[in-house]
């Protein structure tokens, strides 16, 4: 296939190509790579550069299941905004290039499925508010989902504008994360200049995505690195901070900076999909705790020579953070287990559990 147009390189296309991308790129030899910059239910909207982009055909197998057909491919390997693929005749998906870092979420419902957020993405901006939408045991839990995806967590501190702000007391708060190398920036969302103390993340190539609650200031960060109100707003209810959705679809931006920005609706929901490991969550300060207990199936309790109790007790160890690190291990035990018995039922194999190896009661706890 010819060589591609240099405009991909705006919308985050590497130099250093990846060879899977090359066997697929010469399977298809009469395509052009392209980006996912809109997925709707519809279909997608994908771009050979910063301008429009255009809508295309997917493959059949693709399409999302209705009453009287069912999906052949799991929700996770369809594209998504983010991901590149080979499109023929400027309108049709001939194929989905392999991902080099994908953020998913475990989906809402009964049965075990997997949402994916974005793929090929560089940064996370977990994007948390200075009022009300502050909540430190979320951000954990979105690190959890962000850093074993491929992709660098940011903690963005918005509002720090408004009275009452209090940005100093989130860095305390936020002080173990920070010890583990994941940065936490506050920042005026509506002030350019404010706004530039995320640049050493917005290099020409790269792509972010932003992730937070509903009425955490996404959509105000967008405008502002932009330039321009493109994303719609809405302020925030004054008596629990809790915002409307104005972002309905996630989309794919072309930044001036030369960085790619993919928003996305707000996410209150945030299910482990059970390939999560916790040190990757920010709790790797637990699990090296925990592997110093005198007991390995030590539960943290009464045990004589815990070392996560002797932790907390010399206040080196927040309690609310260790419990939450318990309550997500719990969760993605639960998921893995769902997981396998789902990867068991596609290969017709009895479901081996994972939760050995993914709960912390179990791997240090109940005897």
């Amino acid at each position: 296939m010819n060589s591609p147009p240099a405009d991909l390189q705006a919308i985050g296309w590497r130099a250093d190509i990846d060879p899977r991308w090359r066997d697929a790129m010469a399977a298809h030899p009469d395509a052009h790579p392209a980006r996912v910059v809109e997925q709707h239910r519809s279909g997608y909207v994908v771009a050979t550069g910063p301008g429009e982009g255009v809508a295309v055909e997917s493959l059949p197998e693709w399409q999302r299941p209705t009453g009287y057909r069912k999906g052949t491919v799991a929700p996770e390997d369809r594209p998504a905004v983010g991901d590149w693929v080979l499109v023929e005749d400027g309108r049709r998906i001939v194929a989905l290039l392999p991902r080099r870092s994908a953020i998913k979420r475990g989906a809402a419902g009964e049965h075990y499925r997997q949402q994916l957020i974005a793929a090929n993405v560089d940064v996370a901006f977990v994007v948390c508010g200075l009022d009300g939408d502050f909540n430190l045991r979320r951000i954990e839990r979105y690190l959890l989902l962000v850093q074993g995806s491929g992709a660098q967590p940011v903690v963005v501190l918005t509002k720090a504008d408004l009275p009452g702000a209090d940005a100093a007391a989130a860095h305390a708060a936020l002080a173990g994360i920070e010890a583990l190398g994941v940065p936490a920036v506050a920042v005026n969302a509506k002030d350019a200049a404010a706004v530039e103390a995320l640049a050493p993340w917005l290099h020409p190539g790269d792509t972010v995505v932003l992730v937070g609650s509903s009425g955490a200031g996404k959509s105000t960060l967008t405008n502002t690195l932009l330039g321009i109100d493109r994303m719609k707003t809405a302020a925030v209810r004054e008596h629990d901070a809790r915002g409307r959705h104005t972002t309905t679809h996630r989309a794919l931006i072309p930044l001036p900076s030369g960085a790619c920005l993919i928003d996305t609706p707000g996410m209150r929901e945030l299910k482990p999909t059970g390939e999560e490991e916790l040190a990757d969550g920010g709790f790797g300060d637990v699990e090296v705790l925990a592997a110093q207990c005198r007991f390995r199936d030590c539960a943290h309790g009464r045990e004589p020579g815990c070392a996560v109790r002797a932790a907390i007790a010399r206040g080196e160890l927040d309690e609310g953070r260790f419990l939450n690190y318990m309550k997500l291990g719990g969760e993605v035990a639960a998921a893995a287990d769902r997981l396998a018995s789902r990867l068991a039922d596609k290969q017709g194999a009895k479901p081996a559990s994972r939760a050995a190896h993914k709960r912390p009661d179990d791997r240090h706890g109940k005897r």
